[in-house]
C-alpha cells in the first residue's frame, strides 16, 4: 500500500523523488520520507502530506535517493515509524512495503548483537539485518538478508559505501524498473516515474536488481544473473494528471465513454456478429468448466456480483462470488472450475494469493486487471486487460466499469461455446454495447442536474441504496462511493430483504436511492419503494428516462438512457459514481485521498 521510489540519475535526487513521490500519493498514506545520498546519507521524515516533507528537505546535491509513502501497519503515525529507515551504522537505508512476519525473532536476535532500535516498525529489521550481512558487497547482503525474512516486501536499499548503486528486492509486493537515459527508476507504481520514461521491467517474486545511472542487473532467486527484455508502457502522461479537473476521481468518471470504446475495441465484431478474444483467453473459456468462481476483494467483488448476474443470466452456468480475503482460506477448488481473479492493480494480495492456491490444485485461472505485467497477469493461465488507462483516484471508477464489461464479453463468449446465446440476441447485445458510449456522455451531460440532487444528501448521517438482480450489486457499489469519499454510512440492501431487518434503521432522515430497472421486478420494485416510503424517508430514484409512472412513488427522478440486455448497469453506476463525487465536494471532503484508505491493497 506505500507508495515506493527509487531514483539513480543525472538530475537532482531530491527533486525527482519528491515530484515522483507526490504521484504516489493515490496509493494512500500517513506520513512521507527521504534519504539523499551526499557525501553521507541523509534522511528526512515527517508525518502528513509529501508538501509537508518538502519544506522540512533543504536543497542538497546528490544524483540518487529512495523515498517512500507510508501507511501504517507495525507502529503509530510518527516520524521515528516514517521510512526510510537507518541502519545503526547509519550506513545503509531503506524503504519497504510489506510484513515481516517474523521481526519479532530478527529483532530479539538484532538486539542480542548490540544493534538499536529507534522505531515501532518491523521494517527497520531490513535495515539492521542488511548492515549484518554486509561483507563489500551491497547486492549479497540484501540477498543473505532477505533469506532470513518470512513475509512479504517491496524493498529499496542505498548503502553509503556503494553510493552510486540502489537495490530493489521483491515478493508478493509490487517493485517495478523505469528504464530512462542516463538514469533508471524503482517504484511501486508505474505513475511514479512515467514523466521521464514509459519503459519498464517487471521484478517478478524473489528476484533482485540492481541498478546505477547507466545499468541495470537482474538476479534470480538463487542469486544468479537474469536477462529481461523492456516494455513500453503505452500510457502518455496527460493520462496520470488532472488535465484540468478538479479531482482524478471527476476526470475519471468523465473518461469513461473513452473506457468503454477501450474495452470493446478489437473485441466485438458487428458484421461477424462475434465477440473475440486471443486463442489463450478463448482456450482457458472453452475447458467446459462446471462452474466459475470469481474471487475479488471492494469494487472488483462488486463488480464480480454484477459479472454473476451477467454469466448466469446469459449461459445458465453457476457462478459464486467470493471475497478473496476469505476464498483463500476457505475456498473450495476443483480442478473442473474455472477461477476468474479481479483486481485493478493486478497486485492486490488476497486476490493474488487466492489465485495461486487456485493454480496449486490443478484450476484453470483467468484474470481480469488493469495494468500488463502485474504479478496477476504473471500467476493466472491467461488475462483479459480491461485497458483503461492509469486511475489515481482511490476511489475506483472507470475501473469498474471495465470490469464489469469485461465480465459481460466473457458472458458473451461462454453463451457463444454452450450455445444459450443465438446470433439474433448476440447481434442485438453487440449493438447495445455500440451504443453504450453514448449512453455514458448522455449520463455525463446531467451532471449539474445530479449536483442538485446531491444536495439532498450532503446533511444525511445515513443513506440506504436498494436494487433487485444486477441493481443489487449496483446498490453496494453506490453505497461504498459515498461512504469511502463523503464519509457518510451508506448501505446498499437488496430491496425485497428490508423488512427482513434494515427496515429497523430505517427513519424519515435516511434518505433512500432506489435503482429502477425495466424488467421483470419493475412491479416487486415499486412495492419496496412503497414500504420505504410508508416509514417517512425521501426516495431517490434512478430509473428509466422514459419510465414516466415513476414519479408518483418517488421524490425524486434521475434518468438514464433505456439500452436493453441487462446494459443499463452502466449508465446507472455513473449516476451513482457522479452523486457521491458531488455530495463529497459539497461536503470538502478529500475526494482523491479519503482518510485511512490506500489505492492498491498489496498487505494483508
Amino acid at each position: 500500500m506505500c507508495g515506493i521510489i527509487g531514483y539513480a540519475g543525472f538530475r537532482n535526487a531530491r527533486t525527482v523523488s519528491l515530484d515522483c513521490l507526490k504521484r504516489l500519493e493515490y496509493r494512500g498514506y500517513d506520513s512521507a520520507g527521504i534519504g539523499i545520498f551526499n557525501k553521507e546519507i541523509q534522511v528526512f521524515k515527517e508525518v502528513g502530506y509529501i508538501s509537508n516533507l518538502e519544506e522540512h528537505v533543504p536543497y542538497i546535491e546528490g544524483s540518487i535517493a529512495l523515498a517512500q509513502t507510508r501507511w501504517a501497519t507495525h507502529g503509530k503515525v510518527t516520524k521515528n515509524n516514517a521510512h526510510p529507515h537507518l541502519s545503526d551504522n547509519k550506513k545503509i537505508t531503506i524503504v519497504h512495503n510489506g510484513i515481516i512476519e517474523n521481526f519479532k525473532e530478527l529483532k530479539k536476535q538484532l538486539i542480542t548483537k548490540g544493534y538499536h532500535f529507534i522505531s515501532e516498525t518491523d521494517s527497520e529489521v531490513f535495515a539492521h539485518l542488511i548492515q549484518d550481512c554486509y561483507k563489500g558487497d551491497i547486492e549479497q547482503a540484501v540477498y543473505d538478508a532477505v533469506q532470513h525474512v518470512k513475509g512479504y516486501y517491496a524493498l529499496v536499499v542505498l548503502c553509503a559505501d556503494e553510493p552510486d548503486v540502489l537495490i530493489g528486492a521483491r515478493k508478493d509486493s509490487p517493485l517495478v524498473i523505469g528504464m530512462g537515459d542516463n538514469e533508471n527508476f524503482l517504484s511501486s507504481d508505474i505513475p511514479a516515474f512515467l514523466k521521464y520514461t514509459n519503459r519498464v521491467i517487471y521484478l517478478n517474486d524473489g528476484e533482485i536488481c540492481k541498478i546505477t545511472s547507466k545499468n541495470i542487473e537482474l538476479f534470480g532467486i538463487d542469486n544468479q544473473p537474469l536477462q529481461r527484455e523492456q516494455e513500453l508502457i503505452s500510457w502518455d502522461v496527460s493520462s496520470a494528471e488532472k488535465t484540468g479537473f478538479p479531482h482524478f476521481m471527476l476526470k475519471e468518471i468523465y473518461e469513461q465513454t473513452d473506457t468503454v470504446h477501450q474495452v470493446i475495441r478489437g473485441r466485438i465484431s458487428e458484421i461477424q456478429r462475434e465477440v473475440m478474444f486471443p486463442e489463450s483467453i478463448e482456450s482457458v473459456l472453452r475447458n467446459g468448466s462446471n462452474d466459475i468462481h470469481i474471487v475479488a476483494c471492494g469494487t472488483s467483488y462488486y463488480a464480480g456480483l454484477a459479472g454473476k448476474y451477467l454469466i448466469e443470466q446469459l449461459t445458465g452456468k453457476p457462478v459464486f462470488v467470493h471475497l478473496a480475503s476469505e476464498y483463500r482460506y476457505y475456498g473450495r477448488y476443483n480442478r473442473k472450475s474455472l477461477i476468474i481473479g479481479v483486481t485493478q492493480s493486478g497486485e492486490t494480495l488476497d486476490t493474488i494469493a487466492a489465485l495461486k492456491k487456485a493454480n496449486h490444485h490443478g484450476c484453470r485461472t483467468l484474470v481480469v486487471t488493469n495494468v500488463i505485467g502485474s504479478s496477476a497477469t504473471r500467476i493466472a493461465d491467461a488475462y483479459i486487460l480491461t485497458q483503461s488507462g492509469p486511475e489515481i483516484g482511490v476511489a475506483a471508477t472507470k475501473t469498474f466499469t471495465a470490469q464489469v464489461l469485461v465480465l459481460l464479453l466473457i458472458a458473451l463468449k461462454l453463451g457463444v461455446f454452450t450455445k444459450t446465446i443465438g446470433a439474433d440476441s448476440l447481434y442485438q447485445l453487440i449493438q447495445s454495447l455500440k451504443k453504450l458510449p453514448r449512453v455514458v456522455q448522455h449520463v455525463l451531460d446531467q451532471s449539474n442536474y445530479i449536483k442538485k440532487v446531491a444536495e439532498q444528501l450532503v446533511h444525511a448521517h445515513s443513506v440506504f441504496f436498494i436494487g433487485r438482480g444486477i441493481n443489487f450489486p449496483l446498490s453496494l457499489e453506490g453505497a461504498l462511493k459515498l461512504k469511502e469519499i463523503s464519509y457518510i454510512h451508506a448501505e446498499g440492501f437488496a430491496a425485497g430483504e428490508l423488512k427482513h431487518g434494515p427496515f429497523a434503521l430505517l427513519t424519515k432522515d435516511t434518505p433512500v436511492v432506489a435503482l429502477v430497472g425495466s424488467d421483470e421486478t419493475y412491479e416487486k420494485m415499486i412495492s419496496n419503494i412503497g414500504e420505504v416510503k410508508a416509514r417517512g424517508p425521501k426516495v431517490i430514484a434512478i430509473a428509466e428516462e422514459n419510465d414516466e409512472a415513476i414519479t408518483q412513488f418517488v421524490d425524486v427522478v434521475i434518468p438514464y438512457p433505456s439500452n436493453k440486455g441487462g446494459l443499463s448497469c452502466i449508465p446507472i453506476i455513473v449516476i451513482l459514481q457522479l452523486l457521491a463525487y458531488h455530495v463529497a465536494d459539497l461536503k470538502g471532503c478529500s475526494i482523491d485521498k479519503p482518510r485511512n484508505l490506500a489505492k492498491s491493497v498489496t498487505v494483508e
